[in-house]
Parts: C-alpha cells; sequence; structure tokens
C-alpha cells in the first residue's frame, strides 16, 4: 500500500486542504506509533496501512466540525487520537491531551518533541483528578466512555457555551434518550471516514 497516496487521497475525499508538510508529519507520527506499538501495544491495529484508515482519518473526518473551536482538551486520548493528529492538521488549535496511561502518555510526549508540536501540552493521569485548567472551547473524547460519563467527567471542563465532542461508532440512540438533566444533543453528525467500511459519528453535546 501506497500510505502518503492513501492519506492525501483520504484527506482530499474528507474536503480538507492540511498546512503545508502536515501529511508529511502525519506520517512520521505513524510511523512513530507504529514503532512505539511493536513493543508497548498502544493500539490494537498493527498494519500502518489500517492505521491511515482507522487513526490517520477517522480523526481528521471531525476536523470540518470543530468550528471556532480554539482550546480542545482531548480525554482519555490513548496515543493521542484525535488530539495530537488534529494538533497536526490544525496548528493554530492549543489541544491538551489528558491520559492516564504512562507509556500511552510517554508516547504523546515522545511524538511532541519529535514533531515540535507547541501547540500540544500532555498531562498524564485520570482526568477526574485533572485540575488547575482554564475551561476548554471543546472537549472531545473517541470511544472513551458512554455520553452520560462523558458528561460526568469533562463537563466543568469546557466554558460557558463550550461543547462536548463525542466520537462514536454506531448512532447512540440509547445513551442520548438517558442524558444527564441539564444536558442536550446540539448535532449528530454521521462521518463517511474513507476507506473504513463502519458507521461512525460525532455526537455534539451541550448544557440546555
Amino acid at each position: 500500500m501506497n500510505l502518503p497516496q492513501e492519506l492525501h487521497l483520504g484527506i482530499d475525499a474528507l474536503g480538507l486542504v492540511l498546512p503545508e508538510g502536515a501529511e508529511t508529519k502525519l506520517l512520521e507520527y505513524l510511523a512513530l506509533l507504529s514503532k512505539w506499538n511493536r513493543t508497548y501495544n498502544l493500539t490494537a491495529v498493527h498494519d500502518e496501512g489500517e492505521m491511515v484508515f482507522h487513526h490517520l482519518l477517522d480523526s481528521l473526518a471531525v476536523l470540518p466540525h470543530l468550528g471556532d473551536t480554539e482550546t480542545m482538551a482531548d480525554i482519555g486520548s490513548g496515543a493521542g487520537l484525535p488530539g495530537l493528529v488534529l494538533a497536526i492538521a490544525k496548528p493554530d488549535l492549543k489541544v491538551t491531551s489528558v491520559e492516564a496511561n504512562q507509556k500511552k502518555a510517554a508516547f504523546q510526549q515522545q511524538a511532541k518533541i519529535d514533531f515540535q508540536l507547541e501547540n500540544v501540552s500532555i498531562h498524564c493521569g485520570r482526568v477526574e483528578l485533572y485540575r488547575g485548567y482554564v475551561p476548554f472551547s471543546s472537549v472531545i473524547s473517541r470511544a472513551f466512555s458512554s455520553l452520560t460519563k462523558f458528561i460526568h467527567l469533562a463537563g466543568e471542563m469546557v466554558r460557558p457555551g463550550g461543547r462536548l465532542l463525542a466520537m462514536k461508532g454506531q448512532f447512540p440512540e440509547e445513551e442520548i434518550a438517558n442524558l444527564p438533566v441539564g444536558w442536550k444533543v446540539a448535532e449528530a453528525i454521521r462521518l463517511d471516514v474513507p476507506g473504513l467500511f463502519a458507521e461512525r459519528h460525532l455526537i455534539v453535546l451541550k448544557r440546555g
């Protein structure tokens, strides 16, 4: 598989135009992830070709829906997905990555250094213990928890008017029906990820 070509075609299919050098940096991030994955098992996907679709393009699919987001926390970020990918694709976005697993946080720290991601900060620890931050424009999670748990953990992390962005597979109808009082679905967006033959949705939650 020609990884640069697959990534470029996928980005084009998503209707995105990334900054100069971003595609190269994304492929370098993927190569670093693949290298670390052989030792530390950071992700269940081991094939670099599959990583293009499952990790890079899946993360990039939310980019058009970030709106005027200036600051974002990615909670339960694992190997930096989607946070580091979005930080590479959108250098004016300030991303705070919160990950409890030390090996995954160490990988993210190495990626930050290698790719000079000055718009990224990494916090190794449980999200419920994360303190001392300025509330974010948005908080995102990728297959991290139920919507109710996501609201419980991250609801206080967003500033007034801010959004919680939950990346999901199948449409979480039952979870939406049981949202905590005071929260609502502002948008439910079906994501079409090139090369990924599976359902993907972005659930946007707001107070209201």
